[in-house]
Parts: structure tokens; sequence; C-alpha cells
């Protein structure tokens, strides 16, 4: 297993928690969420903080989403001692789509990055 391999679920898992972090810490819609029930709380695209509200709640889904695909990983590296290129490829074009869409300030980078990398590591450990 390759040192590069073991670091890739890190990233991600590192990438999820800054995930988690500006989901709470950003200009965010918690408390109106919160406020309304969160049952059906995002659906209103006429409010006047619709956008708050969804940039909050996909920022943490985003944060599931990655804390998954690095726990995952973790667990395949620890297992077979290999990365699946699998994830690279994942990482590679949900970052693409990111730095096409919201060009050139998003946060796709580092996951077009992560995967990027993860392609390098799937290469070595094959």
């Amino acid at each position: 297993m390759s040192t590069l391999a073991r670091w890739i679920p890190r990233l991600i898992i590192a990438t999820a928690v800054l995930h988690f972090v500006w989901a709470l810490v950003q200009p965010n819609a918690w408390a109106a969420i919160a406020a309304d029930g969160f049952w059906r709380s995002v659906i209103d695209t006429s409010a006047a903080d619709y956008f708050a509200r969804e940039s909050s709640v996909w920022f943490m889904i985003s944060g599931v989403a990655l804390l998954a695909l690095g726990t995952l990983a973790q667990h395949i590296v620890r297992t077979t001692g290999r990365l699946p290129a699998q994830l690279g490829w994942y990482l590679v074009a949900i970052g693409f789509a990111l730095c096409v869409i919201y060009f050139p300030v998003t946060g796709g980078w580092p996951v077009l990055a992560i995967g990027v990398l993860g392609l390098v590591a799937a290469r070595r450990t094959g």
C-alpha cells in the first residue's frame, strides 16, 4: 500500500469536515429552516432567503457524501491495500462539473485535485 493511497481517504474526509464547518459558519439559513420545522422548508423558490437555504442544505449534503466516500475508501485501502480507480474518477467528475459550472471561484478545484491524486494512487497500487 502506498503512502498516497493512505492519504487520499484522509484528504476526502478533511474536505467533508470543511464542508460541514462551512455549512454552519457561512451566512446560512439553518435557523430559518429549523423555525419552519425542517419538513419542506426549502421548496419555496420565491422566498427571499431561498438561495441561503439551498446553499446551507447542499453544503451539508455534500459533506455527508464526501464523508461516505472518504470512510469507504479508507476501509477499502485498509482491507485490500489498494485504492480503487473509480474513486478517483468519481471525484474528477464531481470536481470537473463544479469547476465548469462555477468557474473560477469554486470548491471544486480541491475535489478535482484529490480525484487526480486518487487516480495516480490507484495506478501506483495496481
